[in-house]
């Protein structure tokens, strides 16, 4: 028996950052590695897939997300199993029990809506363990496990949350517990944990059979997620083997470089300029160094240029650190004179001060350089 071990869709999901039409794009790219599902399906003979929690980003949605992601969910063609989760969990206001979700929910859908056994086909089991509130009060998945025990049944554990080894809190009383989970693969009560929760692929534990497979399509920066965009192709036989595949088409990346002059402008620019796929892309920039106020307005126009070609691109205010010092005579051939000429070397002596209106003089010196830069020659 294979099948295909997904989570963390978060159908719905939003990101503050992208602008325009970047955010439709992005809420499209990951219906479609939803829908994409089929081909994947297809190729490999999978007969079944579980998505472990989180399918929705939350669980008052637009009506039309609901409708779309549906759609999506039809397109795969074979039996789809959702586990609420942390985002989407069974409360009182479960987009699940909505009239809506309830009234065009295909026929290959089935939602994991209580904990226990759900049978997929002769000899083929799902143990389920969804979420009813954000915040569960016991183990889930103990819960899910109790009464389970071996007898020839092959059973897949599809379960939501943190394991206690990789998220260690003593308080948190819906911790997943690795042991558990060890002891009834172990045993011949399940024979493969699917979990939810991490956004990047990881192996838990030695087993080889407990894996987050993540989201398949990135959610946060490369040092957060550092292996999005797959879903794993799970063959259950006696030894269950983990396939992954990627699926998801857009990147989050965090590049940090030096700026202390041109060349390393100009790096930066040819690192941006190298990158593919601009338009599937969120770059993050952690920017560390010191300027002319010539060298900043050319860092500020490089940015300006590929802000229209990425998804997103910035700077990353918390690890960025760029401080900009007007070089001497930086401003004696803008031809400019009288009371402006006063007014520059006003700006100057301020933006040479360590307060907080320096910063407002260097801009306001960066952008007369831009403005300024067919007669001064500044870049």
């Amino acid at each position: 028996m294979r099948f295909v071990h997904t989570a963390d869709w978060q159908l719905g999901m939003t990101r503050h950052f992208l602008e325009g039409e970047a955010q439709p794009r992005y809420s499209a790219a990951r219906r479609d590695a939803v829908a994409g599902l089929g081909a994947l399906v297809a190729d490999t003979g999978a007969q079944f897939v579980v998505v472990a929690g989180d399918v929705f980003e939350h669980n008052q949605l637009d009506p039309r997300v609901v409708s779309q992601s549906l759609e999506a969910m039809r397109a795969i063609g074979v039996p789809v199993y959702l586990l609420p989760g942390n985002h989407d969990p069974l409360d009182a206001s479960s987009v699940y029990t909505s009239a809506l979700f309830r009234q065009e929910c295909p026929a290959n859908v089935t939602v994991l809506d209580r904990s226990g056994v759900f049978p997929v086909a002769p000899g083929v089991e799902i143990v389920a363990a969804p979420w009813r509130s954000k915040k569960p009060t016991h183990d889930l998945v103990a819960e899910a496990l109790d009464g389970v025990v071996a007898d020839g049944t092959r059973r897949v554990l599809v379960a939501h949350g943190g394991v206690d080894i990789l998220d260690p809190d003593p308080t948190r009383p819906g911790s997943i517990m690795l042991s558990a989970l060890e002891a009834a693969l172990r045993d011949g009560a399940v024979h493969y944990v699917a979990l939810g929760d991490k956004h990047s692929r990881m192996r838990v534990g030695t087993t080889g059979q407990i894996w987050y497979s993540g989201s398949p399509e990135v959610t946060n920066y490369d040092d957060i997620e550092p292996d999005p965009g797959q879903v794993l192709v799970v063959d259950l036989g006696d030894q269950p083997s983990v396939t992954p595949h990627r699926v998801g088409t857009w990147r989050f990346v965090t590049l940090r470089r030096p700026v202390d002059d041109t060349r390393d402008i100009a790096d930066l620019d040819l690192n941006l300029d190298m990158l593919p796929d601009k338009d599937r892309t969120v770059v993050r920039l952690a920017l560390t160094g010191t300027l002319t106020v010539t060298e900043r307005a050319a860092l500020d126009a490089c940015l300006d240029k590929y802000s229209r070609l990425f998804a997103w691109v910035g700077l990353w205010e918390k690890q960025s650190d760029i401080a900009v010092v007007p070089a001497d005579g930086e401003f004696t051939d803008l031809g400019i004179g009288g009371f402006a000429a006063s007014a520059v070397e006003e700006l100057v002596a301020v933006a040479q001060q360590d307060d907080e209106s320096a910063g407002d003089a260097q801009a306001a010196l960066a952008l007369l350089l831009r403005l300024t830069a067919p007669l001064g020659g500044a870049a």
